[in-house]
């Protein structure tokens, strides 16, 4: 019989120089802690952004200095749409207080976006102004290179996507939140063909997930005070369904490529090293025991 001892390795951020988002990026003082998830509190992802189109919410994005919005690239097929930005909104209907809105003035897509293999989805929107940042209205952490998300390493995704793969069933009007485990490359691709730019989260039997909607919203991991954008929501089977969890673009391939379009209010990249839980026997926890035990002393 196996004993299973999960060992939290901790998680470590090292805070990059240079970047003028670092001070202020992933703060979110309301936060009190989308398939199979829960209504999020206001304020509690104060980076989210709405992406509206004629018809409506199509896409969520991230806030990563005061005008520019990270999402995906497949949101887009045509650079010329007409979009609109929300921050600080919570529900899509009725009255948001805290919310404002901007226009789009550009929009650039990853020049590597593959369409058929999901490679590269990622874009940045430039908004036609600045908005000034409040408890509701933040910035997001950005996972700078080198930086590692070990197997179920915690993460979350929010949006206002589809609760269910079933289109005809209603969105939710409320901004949704989940919490979702890390899955490494290597068993993700055991469901899908992966590049090392893509990174993937959800449950082996399913229930959690991303799904239509929440496509360019972020995936997050915190540290501390800190919150820290692993992923952007790109590409899965379906929603939630069991051992196909959902595919993200991985921010921290992307850093040289983000400041490159950004010359000035540089985002704020941070590294980041994931938590891993590790199942141990008896055998190999018995073997590991004096390690242990002698750094515990040491230190």
């Amino acid at each position: 019989m196996k004993l299973l001892v999960c060992l939290v390795v901790l998680s470590a951020v090292l805070i990059t120089g240079g970047d003028a988002q670092s001070d202020v990026c992933g703060m979110a003082p309301l936060n009190t802690k989308i398939v199979g998830g829960a209504d999020a509190v206001a304020g509690a992802w104060p980076w989210q952004a709405s992406l509206h189109n004629s018809v409506g919410h199509f896409c969520g994005g991230s806030l990563i200095n005061s005008q520019w919005i990270l999402t995906a690239a497949h949101c887009f097929p045509s650079t010329s749409t007409q979009t609109i930005v929300y921050l600080g909104r919570e529900t899509q209907q009725g009255v948001n207080s805290n919310e404002v809105s901007r226009s789009v003035s550009q929009i650039i897509k990853h020049p590597n976006y593959d369409p058929n293999t999901n490679d590269n989805d990622i874009a940045l929107l430039q908004l036609a102004s600045s908005v000034t940042f409040t408890d509701y209205i933040k910035p997001v952490c950005l996972a700078s290179s080198g930086s590692t998300y070990a197997a179920g390493t915690n993460t979350w995704v929010t949006g206002w996507g589809d609760i269910q793969s079933d289109v005809s069933l209603p969105s939710p009007q409320t901004l949704q939140e989940v919490n979702v485990p890390i899955v490494s490359n290597t068993v993700c691709s055991e469901s899908y063909t992966l590049t090392s730019n893509m990174i993937c989260a959800g449950l082996t039997a399913g229930g959690k997930d991303s799904c239509q909607g929440d496509s360019g919203g972020p995936l997050v991991s915190q540290n501390g005070t800190q919150w820290i954008q692993a992923g952007v929501v790109s590409f899965g089977r379906g929603c939630a369904e069991p051992n196909f969890p959902g595919v993200y673009a991985r921010v921290s391939e992307y850093q040289s490529w983000i400041n490159g379009q950004i010359s000035s209010d540089q985002p704020g990249f941070v590294q980041f090293s994931g938590a891993a839980l590790v199942s141990l026997s008896v055998p190999l926890l018995l073997s590991v025991l004096p390690l242990l035990f002698s750094l515990f002393v040491l230190s």
